[in-house]
């Protein structure tokens, strides 16, 4: 999504606007996921989700590719920033606009691999692995899966590569010095999750083997497991962070925990779903603005703080 906003289209205008995102993942959703009904489908899709990934991820690659073409990081209209995991190094690789337009970088991919390498959900997806050429001619290899298994929730790495360019003397972020956290604006858009529903428990999980872990009433536990954690300690230690500078108005997160059954899914994308999820998302935005209550772990409305939508607007206007 990042990538469809910031690629630069025709007049050197974003590829895609805000208001073709949601068409784009209603079209092709169903071709990416694709569903199985008949009896021999889901033994077939179960299997394969055992022993490899539940999808080929061929049609995902060939749409993002279509979309992309040759275009580089360093091309995008505004700075971005997309963390992976690359399993090969087993750590964390962030790829971000400011650090592509450095000569020595090696981080100026093709949008193309960086999209379905952070898009390759453990599981799911398969893996992805690319070479990328730095302008010294050296080559560099990458071996990614879904940047999600670390930064579920990318904010707080959005946050440190601000901070980064403030102490490398970015002119783009004077007069503000590393310390002025308080003048940072934060908003945080999550995808929803299930937390409200508790639908796992200890005594279940006690269980449970590799099988149980990996397939369970439709989900994956493992993976709601690290990226609900992932996600949540982002989102806790933001919001004390900002609760300690005084500024709890600077830091907005905007997330549904309450979603049920196939809403809550990674990849149910029938159309009756889908319609569902764009329903949620639009009332969402008529919800009260929440804070993660840090003892519960579960958002709560904040007094007087008006809804999402004119939390947005505000924002706006200070922007």
């Amino acid at each position: 999504m990042t990538a469809m906003l910031a690629a630069p289209g025709k007049n050197n205008r974003p590829l895609f606007a805000a208001k073709d995102i949601k068409p784009f993942y209603l079209q092709n959703s169903p071709q990416i996921f694709p569903q199985k009904s008949d009896l021999l489908g889901l033994i077939t899709s179960t299997l394969r989700f055992v022993v490899g990934p539940k999808y080929d991820g061929e049609y995902l690659h060939q749409v993002v590719r279509e979309k992309l073409g040759e275009t580089r990081l360093h091309e995008t209209l505004t700075n971005v920033v997309i963390p992976t995991f690359d399993i090969k190094n087993l750590q964390p690789t962030v790829f971000s606009t400011y650090q592509a337009k450095a000569r020595s970088s090696c981080l100026d991919a093709r949008l193309v691999d960086i999209c379905i390498g952070t898009s390759a959900a453990p599981t799911y997806l398969p893996a992805y692995y690319f070479k990328n050429i730095d302008k010294q001619g050296n080559p560099h290899e990458f071996n990614l899966i879904d940047g999600g298994v670390a930064a579920n929730n990318p904010a707080l790495v959005a946050i440190s590569e601000v901070t980064k360019q403030i102490f490398d003397g970015n002119p783009d972020f004077f007069p503000v010095k590393p310390a002025d956290y308080g003048r940072f604006l934060v908003i945080s858009v999550g995808t929803g999750s299930a937390k409200a529903e508790r639908k796992y428990s200890a005594k279940k999980a006690a269980k449970w083997g590799v099988l149980g872990w990996l397939i369970n009433g439709g989900s994956t536990p493992i993976v709601d497991v690290f990226t609900q954690a992932s996600a949540d300690m982002v989102d806790f230690h933001i919001s004390v962070f900002f609760q300690a500078l005084h500024s709890e108005q600077n830091y907005l997160r905007i997330q549904d925990d309450t979603l049920t059954g196939t809403l809550s899914s990674v990849d149910i994308a029938t159309k009756e779903n889908l319609e569902k999820l764009v329903l949620t998302g639009q009332n969402l935005l008529n919800k009260p603005v929440s804070r993660v209550n840090l003892h519960t772990g579960l958002f709560e409305p904040i007094q007087n703080g008006g809804t999402n939508a004119d939390a947005l607007n505000n924002q706006k206007r200070h922007t």
